[in-house]
């Protein structure tokens, strides 16, 4: 069964029981990756790290210690 079959029959089984319809699929994605994102730099704060610009400097140290193509 696909997810919208899956919304449909809840959507339908609530009209009956007169119950407030089902969110949609999808309809808090962003606000899930908000939450996720702000909980990933509360932890790193908490834990003594810089909650942004941790990619780039990592980034470059991967990058420094990779052997050189010869090519």
């Amino acid at each position: 069964m696909s997810i919208t079959q899956q919304y449909l029959l809840d959507t339908y089984r609530a009209r009956k029981l007169g119950e407030p319809a089902p969110p949609a699929p999808g309809a808090h994605d962003w606000q899930v990756v908000r939450e996720w994102r702000d909980e990933r730099q509360f932890r790193a704060v908490v834990a003594g790290r810089p909650a942004h610009g941790r990619i780039r400097p990592a980034l470059g140290r991967w990058l420094r210690l990779r052997p050189r193509s010869t090519g």
